[in-house]
């Protein structure tokens, strides 16, 4: 075996077989050859010792009663340098880029946003504590507007109108507008055009709303008239008379708002899957059944959203019964932001106005806060 060769084997002397002096000569050569002890780049690593990786020569190792095996070190792995690659700067740098244009687009939003909103609700929070007229001395008065508020009778008969009108008003809105969109299933046909005229009066300004229904609720408006032609009897001085005041004032608000939640439960049911209701119609369940159990529950989130939506809107209703009535007969249709309203700019007594107006935040987060939590029980997200 020749001296220079990638492996060698150390350890005892074996003696070839050899015939004649040449086989002698042979085997005496190659005894001294594997004889021979490593070189000094060498070294001879134990039993079940570990081989440090990086090593450059080839490292025997013995094995206790076997013949020694040489192993070649293998290199350890090579370290990349530290830094980023080209193409990598280049990606980081367009994103930069791209948020900095972003917040320069944003800025005007961001700052209107600041100014014409979050500055007034802190401003108003603010004043709600002071003594604040229209003109005059400011002073700092504490939670005095908020005990005056609390002990004016007018505050809780507008805070009871406010109660009566969401009562009456968020079920009919809802009923109205689930009925309208149940209806408008694909067998309608034209139903897309239908869909166009019942959201024409959302879309309808508010105040021209109002000046129709004002001249249908006259002693000889539309429904007057038609009471008489049909059953012979006048109808009731429907703005005038307490009993009806408040009834009007909430058909008035259903027809003004029904096509909004009518839009998003039409939706909802055209995204429910097909197959559920084709195989509840093979079970043989009923239409009402197919509704309550399968399209229900499908669209509880879009019942949940308008429901939210519906309820906050209402309680911050003001255009509709200061309108059509100036909130009264007396304050029986006079809301909660009707009574802002007069306290901040008729009495000007910005400070009372403002607690009013945090009172009335406290109750449309509270409610808001109980309806997320209730929604557990019947809102189905899949």
């Amino acid at each position: 075996m020749p001296s220079g060769a990638g492996s060698r084997r150390t350890g005892s002397r074996r003696h070839l077989p050899a015939t004649g002096s040449a086989g002698s000569e042979r085997g005496h050569e190659m005894t001294e050859s594997v004889s021979q002890p490593p070189p000094a780049s060498m070294s001879v690593v134990p039993p079940g010792a570990a081989v440090a990786p990086g090593a450059a020569s080839a490292v025997p190792v013995t094995g206790a009663g076997a013949a020694d095996v040489v192993v070649a070190a293998r290199e350890g792995p090579k370290h990349k340098k530290a830094g980023r690659e080209p193409g990598e700067r280049s990606g980081r740098r367009q994103i930069g880029r791209r948020s900095w244009w972003g917040a320069v687009f944003a800025t005007p939003h961001s700052l209107g946003l600041a100014i014409f909103t979050v500055v007034p609700i802190v401003a108003s929070l603010v004043v709600s504590f002071m003594n604040w007229p229209m003109l005059g001395e400011h002073s700092w008065t504490g939670l005095d507007n908020y005990r005056k508020l609390f002990s004016d009778q007018t505050f809780w008969i507008v805070a009871r109108n406010t109660v009566e009108y969401v009562v009456l008003y968020v079920p009919l809105n809802l009923v109205v507008s689930l009925g309208l969109a149940a209806w408008l299933t694909p067998r309608i046909r034209h139903r897309h055009i239908f869909r166009v005229l019942f959201f024409i009066p959302t879309i309808t300004p508010l105040v021209a709303n109002v000046v129709v229904w004002r001249m249908l609720y006259q002693p000889d408006g539309f429904i007057d008239a038609t009471m008489q032609s049909t059953i012979g009897v006048n109808a009731p001085n429907f703005l005038a008379d307490g009993t009806w005041a408040m009834f009007a004032v909430v058909a008035m608000s259903v027809w003004a708002g029904f096509g909004y939640n009518m839009l998003i439960f039409s939706a909802a049911l055209d995204a429910v899957p097909d197959n559920q209701l084709e195989a509840a119609q093979i079970d043989g369940a009923s239409a009402w059944q197919v509704f309550w159990r399968i399209k229900f529950p499908a669209i509880s989130p879009s019942i949940f959203f308008a429901t939210m939506m519906t309820l906050i809107t209402s309680f911050q209703v003001f255009t509709q019964p200061f309108l059509l009535t100036k909130g009264g007969p007396g304050t029986e249709t006079e809301t909660l932001v009707q009574y802002i309203y007069n306290t901040g700019f008729q009495t000007q007594q910005l400070g009372l106005a403002s607690a009013g107006a945090w009172v009335l935040f406290v109750i449309i987060l509270g409610i808001t806060a109980v309806q997320f939590l209730g929604q557990k029980r019947w809102v189905h997200y899949e």
